[in-house]
């Protein structure tokens, strides 16, 4: 078994939360879908989670289920471009990755037709467009759903590292950016408040969520060695991948948010309600060691 090789411990936890709290909704609202929010540390096993967490849904329960990535709201090339030309001196925001390099419009529309159950085509984003830049995949090829005839979506799984994190008041930026960290203090406060006051809008999309599922890490920093794992294994088996110096400026890229924001998702996202809300704590080797219900 390889070590990148990711063994499915976490549905058999994630599915009786995510059915009860289905039950209780729907019990109330027979018509809008049950969204869950999941939010996974890079290489903790949240793709091989998610995939299994749509069968079981799909093929066991027999409930419509829709999986989506908050990577397909990625802007289009163009509009990431200008961000990052408008903005020449801010590192965070001259790739794609943190927030404010989605496009929160397309997420506004999107979320709302889904809750409404009307007809939605499902953004798509391709990573290896513009030798790897990306770009948005034209709307022709996006797949619909709720269109006539099909069934109506019932359950949402929307996932992705940065989904969940809410913007902070700008003194915790400030004592953050303060305080010992890996990557907080490389960049000028200004470029993290930028991000921050970005992630304001983020909230079109998590407070649309009914559930939410955090898969954590004792520690954060073992998202570098996981990422080295994935491009080893990359190189082996195709001859190609990131240099290691290469995966720690990409990881680099993306830590700030994991510094800024994670604190806040560990202390719960649903201030209204308790008990919504499920932290899987793995280890080094990816496997559950943790369960909190928040």
């Amino acid at each position: 078994m390889s070590t990148t090789e990711i063994i499915d411990d976490k549905s058999p936890i994630c599915i009786p939360f995510i059915l009860e709290q289905y039950r209780n909704y729907s019990a109330s609202n027979p018509t809008r879908p049950f969204i869950v929010g999941l939010n996974g540390v890079q290489g903790a096993g949240k793709t091989t989670l998610v995939t299994a967490l749509a069968s079981k849904l799909q093929d066991g329960e027999g409930l419509r289920t829709l999986v989506c990535s908050i990577d397909d709201f990625y802007l289009r090339h163009e509009d990431q471009k200008a961000l990052a030309e408008s903005h020449p001196d801010n590192l965070l925001v001259q790739v794609r990755g943190e927030p404010g390099t989605h496009d929160m419009n397309l997420a506004r529309d999107f979320f709302t037709a889904l809750c409404e159950g009307q007809p939605v085509r499902v953004p798509q984003y391709d990573k290896s467009a513009y030798s790897g830049k990306g770009d948005r995949v034209p709307e022709s090829q996006w797949e619909e759903v709720n269109g006539p005839g099909q069934p109506k979506i019932q359950v949402v799984i929307f996932e992705g590292w940065c989904v969940g994190f809410r913007q902070l008041d700008s003194a915790e930026v400030l004592l953050k950016w303060n305080a010992p960290s890996r990557t907080l203090n490389k960049h000028p406060l200004e470029h993290l408040d930028f991000i921050n006051e970005r992630l304001g809008d983020y909230d079109v999309i998590t407070d649309t969520f009914n559930a939410f599922i955090h898969i954590d890490a004792e520690d954060t920093e073992w998202v570098y060695d996981w990422r080295l794992e994935q491009e080893t294994m990359l190189r082996k088996q195709r001859g190609a991948g990131m240099t290691d110096d290469q995966v720690v400026k990409f990881v680099d890229a993306y830590y700030p948010a994991y510094e800024l924001f994670s604190g806040k998702l560990r202390r719960g996202l649903f201030s209204d309600k308790s008990g919504r809300q499920l932290r899987l704590i793995v280890g080094k080797d990816r496997k559950v060691k943790q369960t909190v219900i928040i």
